[in-house]
């Protein structure tokens, strides 16, 4: 059972309060184990249900990864798809990222590489590295585009850091 600091206890308040980035943070408190905090997956997911239903981008991304990957849920790849999209529509290149898998891979959409491309394409231009390496093998393997070994070159130098 977890003893709960001070500061542990004002943002627990904050968070029955309804402040949403209080309530975002209780998820990950509880998800990632944070200030000495035990693992307690149905907490993390209540909290950032609170926070993400209140529009915290954070908290959608989270709260999607939690269906993505079945963690204190069942795995629901159309739910996590739904809440990602929320996030990514308001810039959260994390979750376009997540997107952009989704479509390549086809979980819980029909697989679309164009899309993939699409959502890639957001967060790698907002220098996200692994959507900028993820592109690069699109283009090196001509999925949803004609193959390119140049545009392929290009997002690498990008991840690298070189571009």
């Amino acid at each position: 059972m977890t003893k709960y600091t001070d500061e542990q206890l004002r943002i627990i308040q904050k968070a029955k309060e309804g402040h949403a980035y209080a309530q975002e943070y209780l998820g990950r408190m509880y998800l990632y184990e944070l200030g000495g905090v035990t693992l307690d997956y149905k907490r993390a997911f209540y909290w950032f249900k609170k926070s993400a239903v209140q529009g915290n981008t954070s908290a959608q991304y989270e709260f999607g990864g939690m269906y993505e990957h079945g963690i204190g849920v069942t795995q629901n790849y159309e739910t996590a798809i739904e809440w990602y999209t929320k996030a990514a529509k308001q810039g959260c290149q994390y979750a376009q990222k997540r997107l952009g898998v989704m479509y390549e891979r086809g979980r819980g959409v029909d697989q679309d590489y164009e899309k993939a491309i699409e959502w890639y394409t957001k967060a790698a231009d907002q220098g996200f590295a692994d959507a900028q390496n993820n592109l690069r093998a699109m283009y090196e393997q001509g999925r949803g585009v004609t193959q390119n070994y140049d545009a392929a070159d290009k997002w690498i130098k990008k991840a690298a850091g070189v571009r």
